[in-house]
């Protein structure tokens, strides 16, 4: 009974398998077979035997075939700035004794990617192996799975095609676009460029200036006999923590907040902003966190630690290449966490703001060393020049400017057709106090 099922099984595989020519076939061999009885004519019935059991018999060699295939996927890059192509290198190893006959390969791929590549390999040796490759490319930001492979086996005529798929997938991580940015000296740093530090206790191997309580394995020379005598247990000194760099970059996704759509809207030319911000911060020795409007953040990471400065980069590029827009209308979940630890430098880049919006940056901005702020103007995103639905007239968009500038934040204002390099020079406390220097040319701007 078990061998009946798997002939049955097999068979209803086979028939599922037959192409449009296979089933062809077995159509004219069918009518070949009634009109031979309704004609009365023996040569006709011949004729549709074999047009009908020609697709019936290629169907059971390739079900009968026993070919074992490993398939391999290779990505370069696995992370892919938008706009770029990545190449996709697919392997696949005839690990039988025998040799394969024609192989079609063909790999699912998202559509915002490319159309599905096909491959044909005519005949792969025992122990045998061949490469194909081919390139994706999206506009978009996003992560996209890869695979899995799919392998179809056909016969010589055609006649059927049996797919098998492999389990193994990829992910292809398409990020913002990341531009590099000058070294500049900014307005409110204690010390200059990447030196506006903030101390921390320690949590392992650092050292504040508190005495604590002891600890089995502590050096007894570190006894600290004052403050045992006053607490009645023993206490350790703890040495002075060396001062550590900290930034925050602040990203606005609210929803109201951007113009556009697409790759050209101002949400995109945000993101690709704090994309290039923390990346060129993280480089410059800075434990950078990425905070929304939301509240949401990517924890600080150390880069003299455990993390490296190109996996700190990398795990920030991975947050934003999923980072969507928020339904919130305001930005006080991030003033909350911003004053639990909003410490170091703080590089905000915002939409269209309200009156509240502005109150709550100028009260962000005390708890800052150093403040940028890149102020959208999302009116030139959307084509506008008058007043923006739901967004501020040009008068009044200069008085939120002007209160910005007020509370201390150095502020960018940034256009359509603005680039980030070209914006964050215009940070630099240099050449502001070149442009403000008296009787000299652009003085005004």
């Amino acid at each position: 009974m078990a061998a009946a099922g798997e002939a049955a099984t097999g068979f209803r595989t086979g028939l599922r398998g037959l192409t449009t020519r296979g089933r062809s076939f077995v159509a004219a061999g069918g009518t070949a077979v009634l009109c031979s009885f309704l004609l009365g004519q023996g040569a006709l019935l011949q004729v549709g035997v074999l047009l009908a059991g020609l697709p019936l018999l290629a169907g059971s060699l390739v079900l009968r075939t026993r070919y074992r295939v490993a398939g391999g996927r290779r990505l370069t890059p696995h992370r892919a700035p938008a706009g770029s192509e990545a190449r996709v290198h697919l392997r696949v190893d005839n690990i039988s004794r025998v040799p394969t006959g024609l192989l079609m390969l063909e790999d699912k791929v998202p559509y915002v990617l490319g159309p599905r590549p096909r491959f044909v390999l005519d005949r792969v040796e025992p122990r045998g192996f061949r490469e194909v490759s081919y390139r994706v490319r999206s506009d978009l930001r996003g992560r996209y799975p890869l695979g899995p492979l799919q392998l179809r086996l056909s016969d010589p005529f055609g006649m059927c095609e049996l797919t098998r798929s492999f389990s193994s997938s990829d992910i292809l991580t398409v990020v913002p676009l990341v531009q590099p940015l000058p070294a500049i000296k900014l307005a409110g740093e204690w010390a200059g460029y990447g030196e506006s530090h903030s101390r921390a206790v320690a949590l392992a191997g650092d050292d504040d200036t508190v005495p604590r309580e002891y600890r089995q394995g502590d050096d007894l020379r570190r006894v600290h006999w004052k403050s045992t005598a006053k607490y009645g247990e023993l206490m350790v000194r703890r040495e002075e923590q060396p001062l550590k760099a900290r930034a925050t970059v602040l990203l606005d996704t609210r929803e109201i907040g951007h113009r556009g759509s697409g790759p050209a809207s101002s949400f995109e030319w945000a993101v690709s902003c704090a994309a290039s911000v923390g990346h060129h911060l993280l480089e410059r020795g800075y434990q950078t966190r990425l905070l929304t409007d939301t509240g949401t953040q990517v924890p600080q990471t150390r880069t003299n630690g455990g993390t490296s400065v190109s996996e700190s980069i990398g795990l920030l590029l991975d947050a934003l290449a999923v980072v969507e827009h928020s339904t919130g209308g305001g930005l006080r979940r991030a003033g909350e966490a911003l004053r639990q630890s909003g410490e170091g430098l703080l590089v905000a880049i915002v939409g269209e703001l309200d009156d509240d919006q502005v109150a709550e940056l100028a009260r962000l901005r005390r708890s800052a060393g150093a403040a940028v702020v890149f102020a959208l103007d999302t009116g030139s995103w959307a084509g506008l020049r008058a007043l923006i639905p739901g967004g501020a007239s040009g008068e009044a968009r200069q008085q939120q400017l002007r209160r910005l500038r007020e509370s201390g934040w150095t502020v960018l204002e940034a256009k359509a057709g603005d680039t980030v390099p070209d914006l964050w020079r215009l940070a630099d406390v240099r050449a502001q106090g070149a442009a403000a220097a008296p009787g000299r040319k652009g003085a005004g701007a």
